[in-house]
């Protein structure tokens, strides 16, 4: 199958990446946007675009009838979510199917049964893949969920089973907290995600939150692509990522485990298992990602392999012979930090117009945006308005690089959390490559000048 028209179901700087692609691969684009992206730069970088509704994403990007009208107007053979969104919506990618069209990403049973982290969490396990000691889905009796509590051991850490990006995601040190935090969890994921199913998991105190990119094709093969490192994090949300993993023995023995986990599973495109690193060494799954990254430009840089194209010939029906090169190699380091439009002290949201905006020019430097000078960053999506990523053949040249790319931001308007960045990036513990996922907080804690 050649797809000849691909409908872009997102927006901002994946919707730009993921048109790109197509034009390398000449295949005709189709984006859409809601009233609030009237003016986004992706929108003349497209071959066809069509409004799907006002500003809040649940009367655009989330509107599964308006998307599959723009897929039938259009004429188009395949649809391409991005991330976010309806990325990892089993049903919208069911009916994609359904229509006849082409859900570039993995079957939708893959996306249904990776998107419940309890039963993800149990059909990896059946495979070999390390867990955490954890729960099943837990009940409404209090004392049950006491039990389980003590069984695993405190602390532990409650989570919704159908959630996502750390919502609902909390911890209990002690009985009197656990029955506190299941509560307020199985609120939060029933607003969040309208399923108030919650599992319990051992918390690690001090864990580091590494990846591994694959890629699968549809005859049974799968290859990993590495590993990234991703415990540089705001309240769950990843702020730095970078590959090689500092100090991390043993890693390239676990991409195999994994790779040849999913090999027997059957996976089916592209996808990210994320674990947990214990202060022991151990890892634990954490759960599986059936999309593309926001972080995957650090993976391509290392390997020079575009996962953008690849994504969609394998979706094409190529194998992963006839996509990836014979010898896959890792080369330099790379780091990517994420630019939000946020206060860099107090973290929230910081929406305004941007007066101006002036990303670093210099062709070694990777920068991937969805804005230009005088758009309006809204409230309506996620504050995210650039991606810096940079490599080179050594991780402190990288990080120099990356504070230097920083630093060369002109942005007026609206506050953003580079200076959060550049300070982490100073940091004996970052520098040192002894990260964690709670690094940000413990020394905003203790009085670092983080901001």
């Amino acid at each position: 199958m050649k797809f000849t028209k691909v409908v872009v179901a997102n927006r901002g700087d994946v919707a730009r990446r993921i048109i790109r692609a197509l034009t390398t691969l000449k295949i005709s684009s189709v984006a859409v946007y809601s009233e609030a992206d009237a003016s986004a730069p992706y929108l003349s970088e497209a071959d066809e675009a069509y409004c799907i509704g006002p500003a809040p994403a649940l009367s655009s990007y989330l509107n599964q009838d308006a998307i599959l009208k723009v897929i039938k107007k259009s004429g188009a053979d395949a649809v391409h979510p991005g991330y976010g969104f309806l990325s990892e919506n089993w049903e919208f990618a069911k009916k994609v199917e359904e229509n006849g069209v082409c859900f570039i990403g993995p079957s939708y049973n893959w996306i249904r049964d990776m998107g419940n982290k309890n039963l993800a969490r149990n059909m990896v396990q059946k495979y070999g893949m390390p867990v955490a000691q954890g729960s099943d889905t837990l009940g409404t009796d209090m004392e049950e969920i006491l039990n389980e509590g003590r069984r695993i051991g405190f602390p532990v850490l409650i989570k919704p089973a159908g959630g996502g990006g750390g919502i609902g995601m909390l911890p209990a040190h002690n009985e009197s907290e656990l029955k506190t935090m299941v509560e307020r969890a199985r609120f939060l994921a029933n607003r969040s995600f309208n399923n108030d199913q919650l599992y319990m998991e051992k918390l690690f105190v001090k864990p580091r939150h590494i990846e591994f990119q694959v890629l699968a094709d549809r005859y049974g093969n799968v290859q990993h692509l590495f590993e990234r490192d991703c415990s540089i994090q705001r309240r769950h949300q990843k702020v730095i990522e970078e590959s090689p993993s500092p100090n991390v023995r043993e890693i390239d023995r676990l991409a195999e485990q994994i790779q040849s986990v999913l090999e027997r599973m059957g996976y089916d495109n592209i996808g990210t298992v994320e674990m947990l690193r214990g202060n022991d060494g151990s890892f634990h799954f954490l759960e599986m990602n059936t999309r593309l990254q926001v972080e995957h430009a650090v993976t391509e840089e290392i390997t020079g392999i575009d996962l953008v194209i690849s994504q969609i010939k394998l979706a094409a029906g190529e194998s992963l012979s006839d996509v990836l090169p014979e010898t896959i190699e890792r080369n330099g380091h790379a780091i990517e930090a994420r630019v939000y439009a946020e206060d860099p002290v107090t973290f929230f949201p910081s929406p305004g117009r941007l007066t101006v905006f002036r990303p670093p020019v210099d062709s070694s430097i990777r920068i991937e945006t969805g804005y230009q000078e005088g758009m309006e960053v809204t409230p309506y999506y996620d504050p995210m308005i650039a991606k810096v990523i940079v490599h080179e053949n050594t991780r402190n040249l990288a990080i120099k690089k990356l504070q230097q790319a920083l630093l060369q931001f002109d942005i007026q308007g609206i506050k953003t959390n580079i200076p959060f960045i550049i300070d982490m990036l100073k940091t004996e513990e970052f520098l040192s490559g002894n990260v964690h996922t709670g690094l940000s907080t413990e020394l905003i804690a203790r009085g670092a000048t983080l901001g």
